[in-house]
């Protein structure tokens, strides 16, 4: 389980922590430009580096720096819990006078306080069987992407995985297809390639198809069945059939966007069963759902992470969604201005009125 991420000179985040220690599902408010998208983009660069990205100018860039202060290192740092242990990423990067690119400054990974590897600048110093073997990786490059893991059972390797199972979402409908070419475990930022990653989870999972279907059969009550129809040698089509009097089918592509929705709700609900201990950020899961709709949506994915040792973080402007959290687990954000960083609090922290909601539309949340 995640427990902290810090982060310090990037974008509008300094000094920036937000704790979620023993917390499964939880939630982040804030009016618009107060860095709930910049939480995001913090974890889809640990997300990138577990899938293998190691190129610094994909990570970061001049523009990215609070206020285009360059001379300040922008540094990330991140705490997760795997099978009880603690596992602790530190990441930092300067520019040099002489470079228009980033290079790494800083890079460390400890496990429950014990040190796998530590790098300054081109240094790098790996532990292995209780001897330090060091070696120069460029300064340009990022290590952890480039250091062999020896076993499946290595912390290298669990590390990895657990960062390119973060899963981040802001789906678009219109931008999911119906047609799969071939499988995936990692769904995109918008979901466009839902029916890829259909194919690879209920693939590799099986067992996740009952989770699946049974989230589908609750918000779709006239679901019949859904299936991949061959569309060529190497693709297949979605096709959602419903029934009534009679039956009727569709292309996945031709649902309403609250239903492709489901779809990709249901699909993190089959992972959360399926990955061990993941991680969702999901940004405002209330999009294109009717407020009858969103209350049992929010309760389903909570209910679903409480139940394990994943966890998700929400964004949320809609008071239906909201509503479902309670303040031990609300963090605000909260911005003056486009020249003050970001502030997080916990709600049950601040002076608030009884109900939250009104103290939003209020505006009297200020940190």
């Amino acid at each position: 389980m995640l427990n902290r991420i810090y982060v310090n000179n990037f974008r509008c985040f300094e000094n920036f922590e937000l704790k979620l220690i023993d917390c499964h599902a939880a939630l982040l408010i804030g009016k618009n430009g107060s860095g709930k998208s910049t939480v995001m983009s913090v974890l889809e660069i640990f997300q990138k580096i577990g899938r293998g990205t190691n190129r610094v100018k994909e990570i970061v860039d001049v523009k990215d720096a609070s206020y285009y202060r360059t001379s300040i290192p922008i540094r990330f740092e991140i705490e997760v819990e795997i099978d009880d242990r603690i596992y602790e990423y530190h990441l930092a990067f300067e520019r040099s006078e002489n470079f228009s690119e980033y290079r790494v400054l800083e890079e460390a990974l400890k496990v429950d306080g014990e040190a796998l590897y530590s790098r300054e600048l081109a240094q790098v110093t790996l532990t292995r069987d209780e001897r330090e073997v060091q070696f120069l990786v460029d300064w340009h490059l990022i290590a952890l992407p480039i250091i062999q893991e020896q076993s499946s059972s290595d912390p290298l390797r669990i590390w990895k995985d657990w960062l390119s199972r973060i899963i981040l979402l802001s789906p678009v409908p219109h931008l999911m297809l119906s047609e799969s070419s071939g499988e995936t475990l990692y769904p995109n930022l918008y979901a466009e390639n839902i029916s890829n990653w259909l194919t690879g989870l209920l693939s590799r999972y099986p067992a996740s198809y009952s989770v699946f279907e049974q989230y589908l059969r609750q918000v779709i009550p006239d679901l019949r069945e859904f299936r991949y129809e061959p569309t060529g040698k190497y693709s297949k089509e979605l096709k959602v059939t419903f029934e009534g009097r009679s039956t009727f089918e569709l292309s996945f592509e031709d649902l309403s966007s609250g239903e492709k929705c489901f779809f990709v709700g249901a699909a993190v609900l089959a992972a959360n069963r399926a990955y061990r201990s993941l991680f969702c950020f999901w940004d405002e899961p209330d999009n294109h759902l009717s407020l009858s709709e969103v209350g049992h949506f929010i309760v389903s994915l909570r209910k679903s992470f409480q139940q394990s040792e994943s966890q998700i973080l929400v964004t949320s402007h809609n008071p239906e969604a909201i509503q479902r959290f309670s303040r031990e687990n609300i963090f605000v954000l909260d911005r003056k201005s486009h020249l003050e960083p970001t502030l997080v609090r916990l709600a049950e922290e601040l002076n608030l009125s009884e109900d939250i909601i009104t103290s939003l539309v209020c505006g009297d949340i200020e940190l």
